[in-house]
């Protein structure tokens, strides 16, 4: 299995209809602080980073590593996409798997951004490390994201309890150059 970390990085953006997935920059800095800061945001993510903490603490180019792509729309940050290994100690169905990740400024909610943008990094993984799975988990409660799961190909394939709620595991199959043609 190729690591994540094997991939030529950055890659060439990513465009689709109306946005644009790139590697983070220093211009969207306290756009990352909103998304990190944000109580919406982290309703099911344990809640949101202080403000000032973030402010002190976030590098000048935030999360700057391979896998990380700024969802852009006309010019500006409108969330983050994060592909990267699920650690060792993850569930046994989910660990090595690449796993997707997905935050979204409140205001981008509600226009399909979240589709758009996770479809077409899906497809971005597809093309560098095809026939890998790619896992996402989410907390049962998190209605939307498992709608938007539903919608890229994941599958259930637990429930578990972990960080104070029920959590959803989805599996997406991989995508394999036989599989397209069928």
């Amino acid at each position: 299995m190729k690591e994540l970390g094997s991939v030529a990085w950055p890659p060439v953006p990513v465009k689709t209809e109306r946005l644009v997935l790139r590697e983070p920059e220093a211009r969207d800095r306290a756009a990352f602080i909103e998304l990190l800061s944000s109580p919406e945001v982290h309703t099911y993510l344990g809640g949101p980073r202080p403000r000032d903490e973030l402010e002190r603490e976030m590098p000048g180019v935030p999360e700057l590593w391979t896998g990380s792509f700024v969802v852009e729309l006309d010019g500006a940050m409108i969330g983050h996409i994060l592909l990267r290994r699920a650690p060792a100690h993850h569930r046994p169905a989910a660990a090595g798997k690449a796993d997707l990740g997905f935050l979204f400024l409140p205001r981008a909610w509600g226009f399909g951004y979240a589709t758009e943008a996770c479809a077409a990094a899906l497809d971005w993984f597809d093309g560098v490390l095809p026939g890998e799975p790619v896992v996402l988990t989410t907390q049962t409660a998190n209605v939307g994201s498992i709608r938007l799961a539903a919608k890229l190909g994941f599958t259930e394939v637990e429930r578990f309890h972990a960080w104070d709620a029920e959590q959803w595991l989805g599996r997406r199959s991989p995508v394999t150059p036989s599989a397209e043609r069928a």
